[in-house]
């Protein structure tokens, strides 16, 4: 196979799946019903780039804002570039959020309605960009927790049950 031919092959390769997952939000899905998903870009500058591609970021009390119609992710904390100098980044700054204007549009409407926030799940990197998936969600109460919770516990124990009838 030639060098080109090789290329395209790898090319070819490449799917939508091909993304590096910087920092995930795993608590987002135990705390909230994660409804609709958006996907924006993050305005960065280069020390915050360099920071989260060391996976130096948390999103853990962070969240999505909408105001004076522009987005914002606010509490995000990327930690300072370890060999930065004094044009360091503040690590709790707030970052503005890329989307389309019909996007802004939709989750400012959707926000203002009772009890919906934005929570970003996760911040990849997406074909050589620093991405923020955004979820719109509903907060869950201590009831729907406990459902959930036992709801997962007899799931489990109904495949160690199948398991443990296939052993013997």
């Amino acid at each position: 196979m030639t060098r080109q031919g090789f290329a395209a092959c790898r090319a070819n390769l490449r799917t939508e799946d091909d993304i590096k997952v910087l920092a995930a939000n795993r608590q987002a899905g135990h705390h909230y019903f994660l409804m609709e998903r958006f996907e924006a870009g993050l305005v960065l500058t280069g020390t915050e780039v360099k920071a989260a591609r060391g996976g130096k970021v948390q999103l853990m009390d962070s969240y999505g804002e909408v105001r004076g119609r522009e987005a914002w992710l606010v509490n995000a904390h990327i930690s300072p570039y370890a060999h930065g100098n004094r044009q360091n980044h503040d690590p709790m700054r707030n970052r503005k959020l890329l989307l389309h204007r019909q996007e802004i549009d939709k989750l400012l409407g959707k926000t203002r309605e009772k009890g919906l926030t934005l929570i970003p799940t996760r911040i990849y990197l997406k074909k050589g960009r620093i991405k923020c998936e955004l979820a719109l969600a509903r907060a869950k109460k201590l009831h729907d927790k406990r459902a959930a919770e036992r709801a997962r516990t007899t799931e489990a124990e109904a495949r160690e049950a199948v398991k443990r009838s296939q052993r013997t």
